[in-house]
């Protein structure tokens, strides 16, 4: 094996400043990304509350056969869209 090459000061000063600005470029950027990502888990938790309770109208639904359940059932499902709009 070959001797290890002394590598120049001027190289190792640039590989390290490029790692300290990738660091720093990182925790700008998670910190950039973090209250988006927040938003969208709290929206999906929130279509997945109005995507269970139109699942539980519609076996509701399938249950009752009379027209009376089946009109309220509807304008339930018409309410929570409604609501998820707003």
């Amino acid at each position: 094996m070959a001797p290890p090459v002394a590598v120049s000061p001027l190289i190792k000063t640039a590989r390290y400043s490029a790692l300290i600005a990738g660091i720093f470029y990182g925790k700008k950027r998670y910190e950039h990304l973090k209250p988006i990502a927040a938003e969208e888990k709290r929206i999906a938790e929130e279509e997945k509350k109005i995507r269970e309770e139109q699942e539980r109208i519609a076996k509701q639904l399938a249950e009752g056969k009379d027209w009376i359940s089946h009109t309220i059932m509807k304008w339930n499902i018409i309410k929570l869209q409604w609501r998820k709009w707003d």
